[in-house]
């Protein structure tokens, strides 16, 4: 077909020549002048989207430390089945929840993590599912509460899931439920405990903790105002010259292994989206 041919149909054609290069220049810039308007709108693009997502919030834990009844705290009324049976929760449950400011989170509940040796012996093909479930709302949360029993403390399956969340880089709250079970409490042991849960969970050493009772409904609003402010952290993005100053210090305190292709050094380096 010739290019004036085109014409007939209602289009504007680019005569170009690929062999002898004829129109390729006016053809490059047609090209980069459409780009440029669609970078414009991606940015705009990103802002909205921004705007419009609704951080989601897994609620994450060792069978019958309250995960459900602290949903059903948060939200008012009884969306999961609570029940003193271990292993009632079988899947990943979504629930959305608006604060009085107008805030909207996605509530992830989902089934008890045991550990992986009790899951094997059991032989159950249905609590297996229901903990890779689990697993999979950590990797696709913004925030973990990770709920431990107050009475109970730190045991050595709450450590497991702590260095999941850590692997998956997510943000955390530390959630210590049946708060109201703890005989005595005052200033010096609440600090106390806090001591052990930081020891006992080092690796989310970073994570707020928030001491609450999802029966009485005490407390279980300042989970949502900690994981609002440690999901605000995960998202902030940093200067790239802060970055930079941060590797050169870095490096200046302990310079890179050397490798058969000779030393390597860090040019440049930027935060990805």
């Amino acid at each position: 077909m010739q290019a004036l041919e085109f014409w007939s149909l209602g289009f504007t054609p680019l005569p170009i020549s690929a062999i002898t290069g004829t129109g390729t220049g006016e053809l490059l810039d047609m090209v980069c002048s459409e780009l440029k308007k669609f970078e414009g709108l991606e940015g705009l693009d990103d802002v909205e989207e921004d705007e419009n997502r609704v951080p989601a919030i897994s609620i994450v834990g060792r069978p019958n430390v309250g995960k459900s009844s602290i949903l059903n705290a948060l939200v008012g009324e009884d969306r999961t089945i609570v029940s003193p049976v271990s292993g009632t929760t079988r899947d990943a449950i979504d629930t959305e929840l608006t604060t009085v400011d107008g805030q909207k989170y996605k509530l992830i509940d989902t089934a008890g993590i045991r550990r992986r040796a009790a899951v094997a012996s059991a032989g159950s093909t249905t609590e297996t599912l229901s903990v890779k479930r689990a697993f999979s709302a950590i990797r696709r949360s913004d925030v973990v509460a990770l709920v431990i029993e107050a009475m109970a403390c730190v045991s050595e399956q709450d450590y497991k899931i702590a260095e999941r969340i850590e692997k998956e880089g997510k943000a955390c709250v530390i959630v210590v439920n049946k708060w109201d079970t703890i005989p005595n409490k005052n200033n010096e042991s609440t600090t106390h405990y806090e001591q052990d849960v930081r020891e006992k969970l080092r690796v989310l050493d970073w994570a707020p903790i928030v001491y609450c009772s999802a029966i009485n409904g005490n407390s279980v609003e300042k989970i949502i105002s900690a994981a609002s402010l440690v999901e605000k952290e995960r998202s902030r993005r940093l200067g790239t010259s802060i970055l930079n100053q941060v590797v050169r210090e870095a490096v200046a305190f302990k310079a890179p292994p050397r490798t058969r292709g000779g030393k390597k050094e860090a040019v440049f380096i930027t935060q990805h989206r």
